[in-house]
């Protein structure tokens, strides 16, 4: 079984009742024995960046929840190694942040493929042992994060898409409902 690190996509348990995090996919971005972060995949705003960056006026660039910490701050990931210097490697094919005016620059000329990169608005954090914690009480499963994971599953079929990624084992999960008292 894999554990929290760098690089993997935490994906909720069918049953997981925080409403943060019910059926969500995180792309775990750092965990050490300082605390984890990461981004929420698969919620996204109906803004667009450009409601928040009044510069991008006109560009329709999709804007995501990262999590309930920070809301107020601006992150990205992305799959191109050369976007920007200072981007660090979260997975093979994954990158976390870089210089946001070269982003921005790219943004307004045009040459940046938007199916390539996310933008999110606050990131998902847990202190130290906190997400070791949830991991023991199995709210969460571990797959591998991936380029296709991340930036191609639409954010409807994230959660399934992550799940299909399991052991066959896990499969039958997808189907459940939210809350099986109502079913």
């Amino acid at each position: 079984m894999m554990v929290p690190k760098a690089g993997v996509v935490l994906i909720s348990d069918p049953f997981l009742k925080d409403p943060n995090f019910m059926r969500s996919v995180v792309l775990l971005c750092a965990h050490n024995n300082e605390g984890s972060f990461g981004f929420v995949l698969n919620r996204p705003y109906q803004q667009t960046l450009s409601d928040f960056i009044p510069d991008l006026e006109g560009y329709e660039v999709p804007l995501f929840y990262g999590g309930p910490v920070q809301p107020e701050t601006l992150h990205f990931v992305h799959d191109i190694p050369d976007l920007t210097e200072d981007a660090a490697l979260v997975a093979s094919g994954v990158y976390w942040g870089g210089k946001f005016e070269t982003v921005m620059k790219k943004i307004h000329d045009r040459s940046l493929d938007l199916r390539r990169i996310r933008f999110f608005l606050g990131y998902s954090g847990w202190s130290q042992g906190q997400l070791n914690e949830e991991m023991e009480q199995k709210s969460w499963l571990i797959t591998a994060a991936s380029p296709q994971l991340v930036f191609k599953s639409k954010p409807k079929q994230a959660w399934a898409d992550a799940i299909r990624q399991l052991d066959r084992n896990f499969h039958e999960i997808v189907n459940y409902p939210i809350d099986p008292q109502l079913n």
